[in-house]
């Protein structure tokens, strides 16, 4: 790829300051870059890295004296990470698929692809599958029957999406993910099993220790599929199940890492966030503009509100109300877990006191 700092400018809606025609081939850090690549120092305490490299440009920070720092043209942001999109979708090369169908990719006849199609090597589209315009298909991939998916679409190598499933316009799935896989639902036949057991136990208030139950499994068989809305993007070997009898849903906007699990039947709201290695057990329901940190984990049937914000290695056993903060195991409002890790760095020195206590303690009654 080939581009002008002045093709930057313009794709980040602002202007271009000294040679805009410097053809460049792509952005590195400051210390790295080199004379075709566009050095990225959004502040100022990145400037040093350009004498360190040989970046003729940069994207600098707003008011910077790019003349002083030896640079030949600039772009200057109030706030450079709000240019990252725009830039990295600029500079990006994307999947390097051949326009049209490839030859040994299976194309079901019944299958509608829209215009503008870009579809690798050894992909499987089913029957009776609709895929909306500019689609981007890498190897491997495969979409099972009935399914339906918008346009701008971007399933790289690997990426599976099961059969009679819904999927919104600008969907990206990255690799070795996976979308409407059977849930994991299974009853014992003869007799409840020890789990329920365990769980109708606790409700009434009796002892736990002590369960017994069938372990002989059958499968629910799941016949939701899974809806997704516009503008989703799902992980690299992340798992999305379909539902039992109603589909599994995933609002418009929400993001998802990698390694992340969301179970039968859960809701999810628009615009959540949910990081690495989460995990949302079935039927749970989340708000709009959630956010999970890393490994956090939410129980079964349990609602999130809107505006949630979970630390990292949360886990959520109960319903969470709209707009609060929460961290720890269980989660409990994030003032109240520093306040917990706090008073727990003080057990030790606590832990001396009372062994000290009870040494004094012990000599007076002696004495007496």
């Amino acid at each position: 790829m080939q581009f002008t700092l002045a093709d930057i400018a313009n794709a980040l809606g602002t202007e271009v300051l000294g040679r805009g025609d410097l053809v460049l081939t792509g952005a590195a850090e400051p210390a790295d870059a080199g004379p075709d690549q566009i050095a990225l120092a959004m502040d100022p305490k990145y400037a040093g890295g350009l004498a360190q490299g040989q970046a003729r440009t940069a994207l600098l920070w707003q008011g910077a004296d790019w003349q002083a720092l030896g640079l030949e043209g600039a772009v200057c942001l109030a706030r450079g990470k709000t240019a990252m999109p725009l830039l990295t979708k600029t500079l990006d090369p994307g999947l390097g698929i051949e326009p049209g169908i490839h030859p040994s990719a299976i194309v079901h006849p019944t299958a509608v692809i829209g215009d503008g199609a870009a579809i690798g090597p050894f992909v499987v589209i089913e029957k009776d599958v609709v895929i909306g315009a500019n689609a981007r298909i890498g190897p491997h991939v495969s979409v099972g029957y009935d399914t339906q998916i918008g346009a701008d679409v971007t399933l790289h190598a690997g990426a599976r999406i099961a059969h009679g499933c819904i999927i919104g316009d600008r969907f990206t799935l990255q690799s070795n993910a996976v979308i409407g896989g059977d849930g994991f639902s299974f009853v014992t036949l003869e007799k409840e099993s020890a789990v329920e057991s365990l769980r109708g136990n606790m409700a009434e208030g009796e002892e736990a220790s002590t369960v017994e139950g069938s372990a002989h499994w059958a499968r629910v068989h799941s016949l939701g599929g899974v809806e997704i809305g516009d503008d989703v993007e799902v992980g690299a070997t992340s798992t999305i199940d379909r539902g039992t009898i109603r589909a599994t849903r995933i609002g418009s906007g929400t993001k998802i890492d990698c390694q992340v699990q969301v179970g039968h039947n859960a809701v999810v709201g628009d615009h959540v966030m949910m990081c690495g290695n989460v995990g949302v057990s079935g039927s749970a329901k989340i708000g709009n503009r959630v956010v999970l940190g890393g490994k956090v984990g939410v129980s079964d049937n349990i609602f999130i509100g809107d505006d949630v914000i979970a630390g990292g290695g949360t886990n959520i056993y109960t319903n969470v109300p709209a707009g609060r903060a929460v961290l720890g195991s269980p989660a409990v409002k994030i003032e109240t877990e520093m306040a917990i890790r706090r008073e727990l760095r003080r057990l030790p020195r606590l832990a001396q006191t009372l062994r000290d206590l009870q040494k004094t303690v012990s000599n007076l009654v002696d004495k007496t």
